[in-house]
């Protein structure tokens, strides 16, 4: 890369970033003024104008905000005080946030419940924050049903629309509060450090974690992507990712709220509706997460398509595979790639655009963005120490860990790290003593490689990579890889254990597109992958399941692993005698275990 290049890229870094740092900065000093203030004055300054809307409702700025009132009043009348927790299990529509909303002035807590859940999973979700209430849409009753049984302490269900159970509605009862501005007399004591949020992580294993979101990370995150975004009063984002996470709940409605601008809310994305919906309502901006850019370019052509007015989009989890073609077909005018967790402390931003890179950090900036890769042990999933006990920081194009230092700072408390609910997965994810003695890091669970411009990529989840022939596979890369063959619509790769074998197996599950056949496929992967690389096994599916925020659900693939006996799907092997992938039955199945085929 030339001397000029990357000056221009320090340029965008430094315009950019610069005045997210500031405006970020300025939220810190105000340790008084939370989200509910700043929705009072954004009621103030453009009342009548279009805030959200959706198919179910539409809000004003003065009508969001009146609406809150409404529910914060309801709130102070049930005993939720400052601390106390709300848990809401509602779908996606502009009166999700006004409860929240609500909620939040009178210093209350809302956990914002997967609508995806059921069974022990929800209930675990529920018994971990301990609410005092419970808000329940009537369309998710069913889902609701079949955790009672399993909750513990003592709440109240409220049911929002006409449940069948013997629940008082909280839609009628906010109606007989007053919705005009609360006294500040009325109102507790609140502080940025105070908890507003429970947002649970949508990881693909084990339990939901109840993340803490306090009120400087809504109101910083809200302002940090306005700014990167660039958005005006003349913006309207179109927002179809679930309001009970951050991006689609915090990030993609207060990038436009803060200056004016409007949101309208899908309660589900659908890519035959998405381009009908962007024109229809004419919105400049959409906010995407996942495999949810995939979709739409797998998706047949729309008339629609290229008669958008979107002049930006923003998300995290754009794959290199597609990231030009998605680009090109689509004519988004400019793409801001970002990588940040829920509750972590580590966020960087692509301000440049380039392809594949989730964000960048030039090295005259890392004072300010304290992050590391560090070398990791990928067999026993842990941190690489040196003779002296602390960690080993990886070289230019090394893959590692990416860690982010945690800091106690009044004027940084993006540095910090608030944790979750449950005490012991927050210490799972602080890795003390790892340059200095003393010192603290939020480990990410992410792999990536920095390359010498500062530029960050994206190798895998922690876990997901696996070590076959001596050699690290990385199965985010392979199923990369494999996406590009035009005939493929969707691949996931993880590993598979085969007895007597170190290591794992590699095993891809694919979606067949027009045109696919095995024989290609071979060809395809034995063209750009690696000996050690190539996935041993492929396991066609009609789709890939995956989570509300389209990650790839992975597990219970590798659970089934390659036996032909756990899935009526074909599943074919790579006999390395003739090259070819074969139809696996259950007599191959066992050869493979006891040692008699080569691997």
């Amino acid at each position: 890369m030339g001397v000029v290049a990357n000056l221009m890229k320090d340029v965008a870094f430094a315009r950019h970033v610069g005045r997210t740092i500031l405006r970020a900065s300025r939220v810190a000093r105000n340790r008084t003024r939370t989200f509910p203030d700043v929705a009072d004055d954004l009621a103030r300054r453009f009342g009548d104008r279009v805030a959200l809307i959706s198919d179910r409702e539409t809000f004003t700025y003065a009508e969001y905000n009146a609406r809150a009132n409404r529910y914060a009043r309801w709130a102070r009348a049930n005993g939720i005080g400052k601390g106390d927790v709300v848990c809401l299990l509602m779908p996606n529509r502009p009166e999700y946030l006004a409860i929240w909303l609500g909620i939040a002035r009178v210093g209350g807590v809302t956990a914002l419940l997967n609508t995806n859940l059921t069974g022990q999973v929800l209930a675990y979700s529920i018994n971990i924050v301990a609410p005092k209430h419970i808000i329940v849409a009537a369309e998710l009753e069913g889902a609701f049903a079949t955790a009672r049984s399993s909750l513990t302490g003592a709440f109240t269900v409220w049911g929002h629309g006409a449940c069948t159970a013997d629940w008082p509605r909280i839609d009628q009862a906010v109606m007989g509060f007053d919705d005009a501005k609360i006294p500040a007399s009325e109102r507790p004591a609140l502080t940025l450090d105070d908890r507003c949020l429970y947002i649970y992580t949508s990881g693909t294993t084990g339990s939901p974690k109840a993340a803490n979101i306090n009120h400087f990370r809504v109101l910083a995150g809200m302002n940090a992507f306005s700014t990167i975004m660039g958005a005006t009063a003349k913006d309207r984002m179109y927002d179809c990712l679930p309001l009970y996470h951050t991006t689609g709940g915090v990030l993609a409605v207060g990038s436009t709220l803060m200056v004016g601008g409007s949101v309208f809310i899908r309660e589900k994305f659908s890519a035959r509706q998405f381009w009908d919906d962007v024109v229809d309502h004419d919105c400049t901006l959409f906010q995407y997460i996942g495999e949810l850019c995939r979709y739409l370019l797998n998706a047949p052509p729309h008339p629609k398509e290229s008669q958008h007015r979107i002049r930006l989009c923003c998300g995290n989890g754009l794959r290199p595979d597609i990231w030009v073609a998605f680009q090109k077909r689509f004519k988004i005018p400019v793409i801001r790639e970002f990588y940040a967790a829920t509750e972590g402390n580590c966020v960087i931003f692509n301000a440049d655009g380039t392809p594949g890179a989730v964000g960048r950090v030039p090295s005259w900036a890392q004072g300010i963005f304290p992050i590391k890769v560090v070398r990791f042990d990928i067999v026993h999933e842990q941190v690489i120490r040196g003779d002296h006990g602390l960690c080993i920081e990886c070289p230019p194009d090394e893959v590692g860990e990416v860690i982010s230092k945690i800091l106690v700072d009044p004027m940084r408390p993006g540095q910090r790290f608030d944790g979750y609910a449950d005490k012991a997965a927050t210490e799972k994810k602080i890795l003390p003593d790892a340059f200095v003695r003393g010192d603290r890091w939020f480990r990410t669970g992410d792999l990536m490689r920095r390359d010498e411009h500062g530029n960050f990529f994206f190798v895998d989840r922690i876990g997901d990579t696996f070590r076959w022939k001596g050699e690290n596979v990385s199965t985010s890369e392979v199923a990369e890889m494999i996406d590009t063959m035009p005939e493929v619509a969707e691949a996931t790769v993880y590993g598979v254990p085969i007895t007597g074998t170190e290591g794992k197996a590699g095993m891809a599950a694919i979606v067949p597109g027009q045109g696919f056949d095995l024989a290609g496929l071979r060809l395809h992967i034995d063209a750009h992958l690696t000996a050690y690389a190539r996935p041993m096994f492929i396991r066609v599916k009609k789709e890939i399941d995956a989570t509300s925020t389209f990650k790839q659900r992975k597990v219970e693939l590798a659970r089934d692993g390659f036996d032909p006996r756990k899935t009526s799907d074909p599943i074919y092997f790579k006999n390395l005698e003739t090259g070819e992938f074969v139809l696996l039955d259950e007599v191959l199945f066992q050869k493979i275990q006891s040692g008699a085929m080569r691997l």
